[in-house]
């Protein structure tokens, strides 16, 4: 192969840029994008939030597991997860032995700011998104940083940036030209 790890999994909360960072990334790479939430989706042929309304949020957790488990085989793949599938012990493992780890951290502040117009995520349907968020940080980012082989800050950071940051990182660096003088 080319230097570059085999899998790419990109963890952190939501609003941290995985799905559009990722995409960039695999582009960058070559190799390709999977997104896990859009994964269940496709398998079920329903949204995650209705999976929520239907089965909790423990069944989607489930099915979410069965994707993180096949998805963490891919060859050249760059993963993105959803925000917690750090929260089953079999995810956390799968991805920690199968790739390299990329937790893309963001604070609160800059969560609430790239989710303010969302209306797709179950577990910001809550009369206060902002304390919501916080109690997430507070359980998920100590199991984020556990597994996470790199920890990458996107506060106020342009997608394409991050990508091309992560791309420059996970390239090696260019052989040195065999020098034409040799004694």
């Amino acid at each position: 192969m080319d230097g570059l790890p085999e899998r790419i999994f990109l963890i952190g909360p939501m609003g941290a840029g995985k799905t559009t960072v990722g995409q960039r990334l695999a582009h960058l790479l070559g190799y390709h994008f999977v997104d896990t939430d859009h994964e269940v989706e496709a398998r079920t042929g329903v949204d995650i939030a209705y999976i929520f309304e239907r089965e909790g949020e423990a069944g989607f957790r489930r099915r979410e597991a069965a994707v993180v488990a096949d998805l963490t085989k891919t060859p050249r793949v760059v993963l993105a997860t959803g925000g917690g599938a750090v929260l089953l012990a079999e995810n956390r493992q799968a991805l920690q032995q199968r790739g390299l780890v990329i937790y893309l951290a963001t604070s609160v502040p800059e969560q609430l700011r790239r989710t303010r117009h969302s209306h797709h995520r179950p577990l910001l349907k809550t009369p206060d998104r902002e304390a919501r968020l916080h109690a997430l940080l507070a359980v998920r980012d100590p199991l984020y940083r556990e597994i996470a082989d790199w920890v990458v800050d996107t506060d106020g950071q342009q997608p394409r940036h991050v990508a091309s940051r992560l791309a420059e990182r996970l390239r090696p660096p260019a052989e040195p030209a065999a020098n034409a003088e040799t004694a």
